[in-house]
């Protein structure tokens, strides 16, 4: 007999031979029944070879069916002896290996019959998982269909790529201006451009199981220059009505503090409620909640359960972890209970300017500019002109250069729209305190001010002062963070040591590279101008040497969404207020 393994045409059922004996002339087997865990005497006659009656890889798939059905059915019959009464089965058949965190959140989340919950984990904890496996295990249970996934514009298609790596799930990325296009091939003769059919049942949001649109792109409207009332109500038809009639199951709202509206007038809060009334079951992602805003809190909290959180006074602590679920990185860990992240240690270290009397003049000038720019654009209630002189204020503080060349900028500005007179409109300040600080900068130096006419000569002046603080030498703080990389390297006994740099504004970062590259420090750079998925300027440096702290390196970087598989010890990302990460 060449295997072991047989099939007991008796008892059905797959056998392991023990052993054989043969008694004039038949042969009888003692084999160990797989389904019985019992040990039988059966003729060999009666033995055939699995590959004969079943094809081993179809068996596997069997096997696998049978374990998840029968899983399925201990959930279905309440089985006691699942853990917490409930058996998961997404992290079973994920492509991804859930963290403990990650499974507690699940497990939570289908705990009881409303799934409706704020996942609240500290960012880098992978809230987009837990959605995705919470997601799975809806699927898997038989309670979600449809599905719809709202967020920024930014994290589109990471959101994609991601339920497509780790879940296998497939989603449409909708780009609601396309559904005119849609609704005239499958309407043909009955569309009309610019005109809105309330009667009609047409819905082009049914042809997408599962969606993936952004946040900004499905708000109502509530007006728009140059826009009748009915084409209002036209664009709001395809884009927020019929999104919010596409009898979704599932909702995941990613970033949803956007959402959060002190007033019921503002459009994203109004998306939110409309989205929080289309879905049975609905996730709101964001690790920053609260925002130190109780009332925009409330009002995202109002999206869950409108009636236990009605008012401000309902936001109780006990009342509120009844629907988040949240982790903080210094309490998260690995399978094996170890820490996830390594702790930090944050020092605030001072600086004096008076060593450089040139950089302090800069440092003054601006901030009387600033003060009578910013009260006079208050006065003139001008919120772009109070935005920019509050940038400005950061710019200095950030180094010499970065005002320098934002001065330049403004400048030349104010030289080419002399004619011609600009300023934001309504959706850009709506959505201006979602970009950071140079995207800000960037939309803000080019907006003039009508009746500033002495504004070019102030600029003028303090473009003197800046030209002057850069020719007196580097900025106080430039000469810290150099006598602090020393620091490191000698407290690590490392001279390759990897560091990472947070500059807010792309001008610093670029005079830091300029700065201690020339000084023998190697340099990589990482900001919005650069291509995410060829990072063509990080990948002309090699790594000096691999060492033994490389994954975790690599981890890091994977956290900050930028996957950079060459680099030097020294690493700048444009990404925050300026300082220096240990």
């Amino acid at each position: 007999m060449e295997s072991p393994w047989q099939y007991s045409t008796i008892h059905k059922s797959a056998c392991k031979v023990i052993d054989e004996q043969t008694l004039w002339g038949q042969t009888v087997c003692r084999v160990w029944l797989l389904n019985q865990d019992a040990v039988v005497r059966v003729p060999q006659s009666d033995l055939q070879p699995l590959s004969s009656n079943q094809r081993p890889e179809i068996e596997t798939h069997r096997i696998a069916y049978i374990s998840a059905a029968a899983k399925v059915a201990e959930v279905l019959e309440g089985s006691s002896s699942a853990s917490n009464g409930h058996v998961l089965l997404a992290p079973m058949e994920s492509n991804v290996i859930p963290l403990p965190h990650q499974i507690h959140a699940l497990s939570r989340a289908i705990s009881g019959d409303r799934v409706r919950y704020l996942l609240a984990d500290e960012v880098g904890l992978g809230k987009t998982i837990e959605a995705g496996l919470v997601m799975r295990e809806l699927k898997l249970r038989g309670l979600v269909r449809r599905t719809l996934v709202v967020t920024p514009k930014s994290l589109a298609m990471q959101w994609v790529a991601e339920m497509d790596t780790h879940f296998n799930e497939s989603f449409s990325l909708v780009n609601p201006g396309d559904l005119d296009a849609l609704e005239r091939l499958e309407r043909p003769g009955q569309y009309v451009s610019g005109k809105t059919d309330h009667t009609s049942d047409y819905n082009p949001w049914m042809r997408f199981p599962q969606a993936i649109v952004t946040l900004d792109a499905v708000k109502p409207l509530t007006r728009r220059r140059g826009w009748s009332k009915e084409k209002i109500q036209a664009y709001n038809r395809n884009r927020y009505e019929r999104l919010v009639q596409g009898q979704w199951d599932l909702i995941v709202v990613d970033e949803s503090h956007r959402m959060g509206g002190s007033t019921d007038q503002v459009a994203r809060y109004k998306l939110g409620q409309g989205l929080a009334e289309a879905a049975p079951y609905l996730l709101l992602l964001s690790a920053t909640p609260h925002q130190g805003k109780s009332d925009a809190f409330q009002s995202l909290m109002s999206l869950l359960d409108p009636m236990a959180f009605p008012d401000l006074e309902s936001v109780t602590r006990d009342r509120v972890s009844n629907f988040v679920i949240r982790t903080e990185k210094r309490k998260a860990v690995t399978a094996d209970g170890k820490p996830l992240f390594r702790p930090r240690t944050t020092q605030t270290l001072g600086v004096d300017l008076e060593k450089n009397p040139a950089q302090v003049a800069l440092y003054e000038a601006v901030t009387d500019y600033v003060k009578e720019g910013y009260n006079r654009a208050v006065k003139d209630r001008k919120p772009h002109i109070v935005f920019l002189m509050v940038l400005l204020q950061r710019i200095v503080t950030s180094s010499s250069h970065a005002i320098r060349c934002t001065l330049e900028r403004r400048l030349q500005a104010l030289e080419n729209l002399r004619e011609t007179r600009t300023s934001l409109g309504e959706e850009e300040l709506e959505d201006f305190t979602d970009l950071d600080g140079q995207m800000q900068l960037d939309l803000l130096v080019k907006v003039d001010e009508p009746g500033r006419t002495t504004e070019m000569a102030e600029v003028n002046a303090l473009l003197d002062l800046a030209r002057a603080a850069e020719m007196a030498g580097p900025d106080i703080k430039t000469e810290a963070l150099m006598n602090l990389i020393f620091q490191l390297q000698g407290e690590e006994n490392d001279d390759q040591l990897k560091l990472l740099i947070f500059t807010e504004f792309v001008p610093t970062q670029a005079m830091l590279r300029t700065y201690l590259e020339e000084r023998g420090i190697p340099c990589a750079i990482l900001n919005g101008s650069i291509d995410r998925l060829g990072l063509p300027e990080v990948r002309q440096f090699r790594l000096a040497r691999l060492d033994e702290d490389e994954s975790q390196w690599r981890s890091e970087l994977k956290s900050a969404r930028q996957i950079v598989p060459e680099m030097r010890p020294l690493l700048m990302l444009n990404v925050g207020h300026g300082g220096v990460c240990e």
